[in-house]
């Protein structure tokens, strides 16, 4: 099961309610219980960091962290000295402008940028 599945199962559980019936659970039930309450509450801080953590992934370019080749790194070099805009190359490698500037740095091809 997903975790953005999961999540409101979890939630209601955390809320006391049945998450099939949407009925309030008793006070005698298990999950009324504190430690059982915090646990539940806990489980479901973790599941939310995840589930956002999971969707800022899908929106980064597919080759963002992976290490660049030598092959990349001409092309790269070759594109920058064609006058090619950073965002046109970063969208060509698949990586961030932030990436691209990085590497134009590490290259030699751009002074590095003071940090703000």
């Amino acid at each position: 099961m997903q975790l953005q599945s999961a999540l409101p199962i979890v939630r209601a559980l955390a809320d006391g309610i049945n998450p099939l019936t949407g009925e309030t659970f008793n006070d005698e039930s298990p999950y009324s219980e504190p430690r059982t309450l915090r646990a539940l509450f806990s489980a479901v801080e973790l599941m939310e960091r995840e589930v956002e953590r999971e969707k800022r992934r899908e929106r980064l370019p597919a080759n963002f962290g992976k290490p660049w080749t030598e092959g990349e790194d001409q092309a790269l070099a070759g594109s920058f000295d064609a006058g090619h805009a950073l965002l046109e190359i970063a969208r060509k490698h698949a990586r961030t402008v932030s990436s691209i500037r990085l590497r134009l740095e590490k290259l030699g091809k751009i002074e590095a940028q003071p940090a703000a």
